[in-house]
């Protein structure tokens, strides 16, 4: 699907045409739960995505068509995941278990190798704007200029970004050798 493809079916949907607007979520909703993924959890991307829907559906009244509606969805998605990630730091954590001490003395730990870190946690433990453009780019496949819109910055802050997130994924990994590369351009 193209982008002209994706906005027209917007328009339609703006206009109330349902068939326009379900095939404006077929055509987003795998790159919207693939970023929502990263920028969130897996556990809540379908949850984040239905709130992005949400929310991009009420907006979409005042969508003017200036930009790629993808592109504007994306923000919209973006927005979302701050959101969750700030509700989230403001909520007190409970413990699941009522009697923890207990729980603790019957659990037997599983030892991981040393160093062992997966791709997923070390995206995850990026800093947030290292992580939304390397997401954007590498994951999500944007162009570093259609990354630049939905971060609304420019587009060299998100190279050096992304450059800025490759470096910190390697060192995470252990990877030290490998080349620059190993993640795209």
């Amino acid at each position: 699907m193209d982008d002209a493809e994706i906005t027209d079916w917007a328009l339609a949907a703006q206009q109330g045409d349902r068939d326009a607007a379900a095939a404006f979520i077929r055509a987003t909703s795998p790159q919207l739960h693939r970023m929502l993924r990263y920028l969130g959890s897996p556990e809540q991307a379908p949850d984040l995505v239905q709130e992005t829907y949400l929310r991009a559906f009420a907006a979409l009244a005042r969508y003017a068509g200036r930009a790629p509606a993808r592109l504007w969805l994306l923000a919209i998605a973006r927005n979302v995941a701050a959101d969750h990630i700030r509700q989230a730091r403001a909520r007190p954590r409970l413990n699941p278990n009522a009697d923890w001490h207990s729980e603790a003395d019957h659990r037997h730990p599983v030892a991981e190798p040393a160093g062992v870190v997966t791709v997923h946690d070390a995206i995850q433990a990026l800093e947030p704007d290292r992580r939304e453009a390397f997401v954007l780019t590498k994951i999500v496949g944007l162009s570093y200029q259609e990354a630049a819109e939905a971060c609304r910055c420019p587009v060299g802050t998100v190279r050096s970004r992304v450059y800025r997130a490759r470096a910190d994924l390697i060192t995470a990994l252990g990877e030290n050798d490998a080349p620059m590369t190993a993640w795209g351009p």
